[in-house]
């Protein structure tokens, strides 16, 4: 049986965080009011894009809670804020993370019931993550020559020591929302020294560009030359990545016909675009970390 291609569309603006879930929401219900009325029929997606700044907090973290643990989680968010982010509770796995300009965020909206060659039968949740992780180690080895390292934490990992994607779904209905981050540049390094990502002490996140440039300062004997790598300048690479991984077809999403689907997609890009700028770095105030969660 062949699946439909999986439909894909990068956000040239940051993204606000909230609308960004809002749309994924819209979309989940899209999908799954489609398979009910009309069975194959419903897209998966792949929306790729940059976040403005943002915190946000997993499930564990996002649960209910009274006295002293209320007091402290709320605390910890108004410090976020006072850096200059915003600081939401998500329906996602895993604890505090930052997403913000300079990372790739790709949230797939997949059916995961599809039957196909490979999976005749519901790919199983952890198959799903596995094949978001390994996506990644592929890009990053056969795109950027980097070699990553086995860790028993979720996520990618340059070394022990440095995680340089992290990967959170939920599913519902065999439907996924939100996905996986890739630190492409330095940017979103200084917004993760103020937190305890994941909760990993003693592992810092890395990026795409400085990895490259101690690979290339160390052949070259001497200092590596400024980096011209972007989050646009990956999205092809990764796409097609993605494609081989899946064993999917991908396709861009189609801006220029209607549809309930781009609609939604098209007022998102408005509004990010009157939202403004954003800060490119945190503002110096409250403490450097975060304690682990």
């Amino acid at each position: 049986m062949t699946l439909p291609p999986i439909l894909f569309h990068y956000f040239q603006t940051p993204l606000p965080y909230a609308r960004t879930l809002a749309l994924q929401e819209k979309l989940h219900a899209l999908q799954l009011s489609t398979r009910r009325t009309s069975p194959g029929s419903h897209p998966d997606l792949l929306l790729l894009l940059q976040h403005r700044p943002v915190y946000t907090f997993g499930r564990r973290q996002s649960q209910p809670s009274i006295g002293t643990e209320e007091d402290e989680n709320d605390r910890e968010h108004a410090r976020l804020k006072a850096l200059g982010a915003d600081s939401v509770c998500t329906a996602r796995g895993g604890l505090v993370t930052y997403h913000g300009p300079g990372q790739l965020v790709g949230y797939p909206l997949f059916d995961l019931s599809r039957p196909s060659p490979s999976h005749p039968t519901p790919i199983p949740i952890r198959t799903y993550i596995s094949l978001l992780i390994r996506t990644i180690t592929h890009h990053l080895q056969h795109t950027h020559s980097l070699v990553t390292a086995p860790c028993a934490h979720t996520g990618v990992f340059l070394d022990e020591h440095t995680k340089v994607a992290s990967v959170g779904v939920q599913v519902r209905h065999r439907l996924t929302t939100h996905g996986f981050s890739l630190n492409v540049t330095k940017e979103p390094i200084e917004w993760f020294d103020r937190v305890v990502a994941c909760g990993l002490e003693g592992v810092r996140a890395g990026c795409i560009e400085e990895a490259v440039q101690r690979i290339s300062a160390g052949i070259e004997g001497a200092q590596s030359k400024p980096s011209q790598l972007t989050v646009p300048s990956i999205i092809p690479s990764l796409v097609s990545t993605f494609g081989n991984v899946f064993n999917r077809e991908m396709r861009a999403l189609d801006m220029d016909t209607e549809g309930e689907v781009q609609d939604a997609v098209r007022e998102l890009e408005k509004d990010a675009k009157m939202a403004g700028d954003w800060l490119r770095a945190p503002l110096e105030v409250g403490d450097l970390r975060s304690e682990p969660s």
